[in-house]
């Protein structure tokens, strides 16, 4: 829009001498020296005229601010085909490198760390799943513009259970295997041997599904109210936070192949995001109206993690070539080359379909399964904290009771789906993708359909995963810095509602993890700490308090619940608080909530007893009846 359009109101010599206008893309002008006019004492003005005149500047601002933040493609607009896959494509390679690192996590627990093609298989069912998550998010659950992608919630518990059962992954344990004579054996497998591996991924499998049922169940009972009435940030941030420090056993892993690599990646992808973050990067488009121009658009701030990789990439195939790198597989430098496992690719199929048991029988195991019901409710915590979130960005109401509800259910249906697939891990929002939404101004659910497409297409093409495993160590370590470094701010970000000159507070959340830290450490270094006289209650025992999130969230958890204190002291009440002002203006209504084929099914009755849906003929869905368990407190959900 022009500028005099923008800045209607104003006279020319107004604009000119005193420049008192807000940030407008393709102007210069600042909000900084914004002021309110005043009347000039030398004419005689009439009071009213004076008032007038005095709010004219704030009016002003409120509509230029609406213009400069106001979306480009709403909710459940149409977006041109051309730049629907232009706008998809970004979104889908924002978040690649965290399903990436989630899913090499996950062929670390399952002792798969050397075997190159089942992590590429493990990875393709990763992509795989990302993309239909996704697609049934955005068309099934809450219906927003939201990417979900594998998260390393589910991964942490495991990593610290790998590190106690230490005989799980180099052939000192025997695990049981079927065999024709007696149907189940116990067997002991060469480290490294595809039987070993099978069995770890299947135990994952089992509980995951188990784990996956119980998320569905959260969402579509509405039980979602309840568990929220008990875990609030002191809860969270503890046992989230846990979950950020055992991540540093696995990025040691990659970074320690060569420090100078990971720290030259990493303090790349800082520079971008942060230090250039002012910064905007003249882009070259091409346009009818004004054919070949240029454009400002923060492109290195919004793939900072990707250059990084990219270059860090670029530079261990020149040292490769140098002739730096040693050529012994056993030498610690032989990952930080680019060759060093090329073959994955030419052994790959170039097509690879992840189908339900394609890692043969699935197991359950209680240990894990305990571990994944923590990273179910953490998950379900950060999801719903993203929905609000993206409405705020989409400029559209908070979600309502049925949406949340909605969207938890899908969550864990598709968690179930994981499981039989075989993907080791759930899915999540990805809180960065919000972001970008942002930035873009671009948010219709029609861009996330195409980027969970792109994310199956991903899945299926074998060649693509092939070639993502074979990105030198070094650089997937600097990645990983900064990845769970930005993940441990967002997560001490929480603390922001609570008090934190409450001596409460900050015992409950420093005795967590201390906590949280020492006791699988104990479990860790002494050998058979737990010793009832069963041998089969002291493994899952040791496994329970070996999981480091386990321990230090249920302490926290039993803390903030027994120590008596004020809600806004815990800092719940911020989170139940939904701001929303009557003067709140939205670009679309609650209607971008409603289910499809809703506007057929809204005169059914059962509607009142299913929490996932709005209630029959319901003409105002800004104050529906909640369905949920908590009788429907603000909406029936806690806003984060």
């Amino acid at each position: 829009m022009e500028i005099s359009a923008i800045n209607e109101g104003y006279t020319m010599s107004e604009r000119t001498e005193n420049n008192k206008y807000l940030d407008v893309p393709g102007t210069r002008i600042t909000s900084s020296n914004v002021e309110k006019r005043r009347p000039s004492n030398e004419t005689n003005v009439k009071t009213d005229e004076v008032q007038r005149s005095c709010v004219t500047i704030p009016e002003e601002e409120e509509k230029v601010k609406q213009m400069t933040t106001d979306l480009i493609y709403k909710i459940s607009s149409y977006v041109p085909p051309h730049l629907t896959l232009m706008f998809a494509f970004q979104q889908a390679l924002l978040s690649l490198s965290g399903s990436l690192a989630v899913s090499l996590l996950v062929a670390e627990v399952v002792c798969a760390e050397d075997n190159d093609e089942f992590k590429a298989k493990l990875l393709s069912s990763t992509l795989f799943m990302n993309g239909v998550t996704t697609f049934f998010m955005v068309t099934l659950g809450i219906r927003l513009p939201l990417y979900q992608g594998a998260t390393p919630d589910y991964v942490a518990p495991l990593l610290a259970m790998s590190q106690i059962d230490k005989g799980k992954c180099n052939g000192t344990r025997p695990i049981s295997v079927f065999n024709n004579v007696t149907n189940t054996t116990e067997r002991s497998f060469p480290e490294g041997s595809e039987e070993i591996i099978l069995h770890s991924i299947q135990s994952l499998q089992g509980s995951l599904l188990a784990a996956g049922a119980v998320h569905f169940l959260l969402g579509a009972t509405g039980l979602v109210g309840v568990l929220l009435r008990f875990i609030g940030p002191i809860t969270i941030v503890p046992t989230i936070l846990l979950i950020g420090i055992y991540m540093t056993h696995a990025v040691i892993k990659f970074a320690q192949v060569n420090w100078p690599l990971s720290l030259m990646t990493c303090a790349l992808a800082i520079i971008l995001s942060l230090y250039m973050a002012e910064m905007k990067t003249p882009v070259p488009i091409w346009s009818r109206k004004k054919s070949w121009h240029i454009i400002r658009y923060p492109l290195h701030q919004v793939f900072a993690i990707l250059i990084a990789l990219v270059i860090g990439w670029v530079m261990c195939a020149v040292l490769t070539t140098a002739g730096v790198f040693n050529t012994d597989r056993n030498h610690r430098d032989f990952y930080s080359r680019t060759d060093a496992r090329t073959d994955i690719v030419h052994k790959s199929n170039w097509f690879y379909f992840p189908y339900p048991g394609q890692f043969g029988p699935m197991r359950f195991d209680v240990s894990v399964f305990v571990g994944f019901i923590v990273a179910t409710i953490v998950s379900i915590l950060d999801s719903i904290g993203d929905y609000y979130a993206c409405a705020s960005i989409c400029k559209v109401p908070p979600p309502p009771t049925h949406g949340v509800n909605r969207g938890i259910a899908i969550e864990g249906f598709c968690s179930v789906l994981s499981g039989i697939v075989g993907c080791g891990h759930a899915t999540t929002t990805y809180g960065g993708n919000i972001g970008a939404i942002g930035l873009t101004r671009v948010a219709s659910r029609h861009v996330f359909m195409v980027v969970a497409l792109i994310y199956v297409v991903f899945g299926l093409i074998g060649k693509v995963s092939a070639i993502f495993i074979t990105i030198p160590y070094p650089v997937l370590g600097g990645v990983l810095i900064v990845m769970f470094g930005a993940f441990n701010g967002v997560v001490l970000s929480n603390l922001k509602c609570v008090n934190m000159s409450s001596t409460r507070n900050l015992t409950i959340i420093g005795t967590s993890l201390i906590v949280g830290l020492m006791v699988p450490q104990w479990i860790r270094e002494y050998d058979n700490p737990i010793d009832t006289g069963n041998k089969e209650a002291d493994d899952v025992i040791t496994m329970l308090l070996g999981n480091p999130n386990l321990t230090g969230g249920l302490l926290a958890c039993f803390l903030d619940n027994t120590i008596p204190g004020t809600r806004e002291e815990r800092g719940i009440a911020a989170w139940e608080a939904i701001e929303e002002s009557p003067s709140s203006k939205y670009s679309e209504g609650y209607e971008v909530y409603e289910p499809l084929l809703f506007d057929k099914l809204k005169h059914f009755k059962i509607l009142r007893f299913l929490p996932f849906m709005p209630a029959p003929q319901e003409k105002d869905l800004k104050n529906e009846r909640s369905l949920s368990i908590d009788q429907g407190n603000l909406n029936g959900i806690t806003s984060f």
